[in-house]
């Protein structure tokens, strides 16, 4: 099987989220479920991507934390068809399907980026009451009484995973959260999350800036989540926050992350109403191949 390492939503080595990536052997099965966490603790990513070939444009992929299996992992998924175009079994500019355990998700490549359909999205509930929203800021290291943040409040949100989109009032204020993980990892596995996703829109360069922290799957902190900034582009749709929409009727953010991580990321998403009053979000970016070679299972 042949393994690569890539560096996802950046142009520059050493920049964005690197994810392991995985192709399996041409007819082959997936390993046991226990090698596959093994061979992501052992390559340390907070990712790594399983790749089976189903036909030309046709892929399972199953994603694994060093701590367990995930539905969907954004980054991986922008690294993976960057390294099938890499290996020659995809061309540059395609159409593809991902199935995945958070449903069969439409890829596009064009000219090496990389945009991917995110599953439907749900907004699972916000979280209002004083007390709880108090507890949630403590644990993230939020000092001090909670701002209004211009009305906006934390709500639970998953296109493909769910996170806790939390707002904060500038980059100072993100840049300056010290989450207390144990307490993360309790408070994710009660409310039944990945982690949380803390963003502010005050800023001039881009839609938002982020941080995201998902302590409870061996993560304290990923320079770049595919998932999660597919779910916050939904929390902008639910809170008016989006940009205006272009011509084609689709509106697009530009969402920078890992700056605190020195892997600066950017993100970019774009989001469209369908026929039945839902909507469409998709999350691209660019890749870099770090090494590839053989590994042995």
């Amino acid at each position: 099987m042949k393994f690569f390492i890539a560096d996802a939503f950046t142009d520059s080595l050493f920049g964005g989220n690197p994810a392991g990536v995985v192709i399996l052997d041409r007819d082959g099965d997936f390993p046991p479920d226990e090698t596959m966490r093994k061979t992501a603790a052992e390559l340390r990513y907070s990712e790594t991507a399983f790749i089976k070939v189903l036909g030309d444009r046709e892929f399972q992929i199953r994603y694994f934390t060093p701590a367990a299996e995930v539905d969907l992992c954004g980054h991986a998924t922008i690294a993976s068809f960057v390294c099938l175009v890499k290996a020659g079994i995809l061309p540059e500019n395609c159409a593809c399907i991902n199935h995945t355990l958070a449903g069969d998700l439409n890829i596009e490549i064009k000219d090496g980026f990389v945009m991917m359909d995110m599953a439907s999205p749900v907004e699972m509930g916000t979280i209002s009451e004083p007390g709880e929203m108090q507890r949630l800021y403590n644990v993230m290291g939020y000092g001090g009484e909670i701002p209004d943040f211009g009305g906006l409040k934390p709500q639970l949100i998953s296109t493909g995973l769910p996170d806790i989109m939390m707002p904060v009032g500038s980059c100072a204020e993100l840049d300056a959260l010290n989450p207390d993980m144990k307490a993360l990892s309790d408070l994710s596995a009660e409310y039944k999350v990945t982690g949380v996703h803390a963003f502010t829109v005050n800023c001039d360069d881009a839609t938002a800036h982020c941080r995201n922290f998902a302590p409870l799957y061996d993560i304290d902190e990923e320079a770049a989540t595919g998932t999660s900034n597919g779910a916050l582009t939904y929390y902008f749709r639910l809170n008016g926050l989006l940009p205006d929409a272009g011509a084609d009727g689709s509106v697009s953010c530009r969402i920078v992350q890992g700056e605190k991580m020195d892997r600066p990321s950017v993100i970019l998403t774009d989001i469209r109403e369908d026929a039945d009053g839902g909507c469409l979000i998709r999350v691209g970016g660019s890749a870099v191949l770090l090494a590839e070679g053989d590994i042995k299972l």
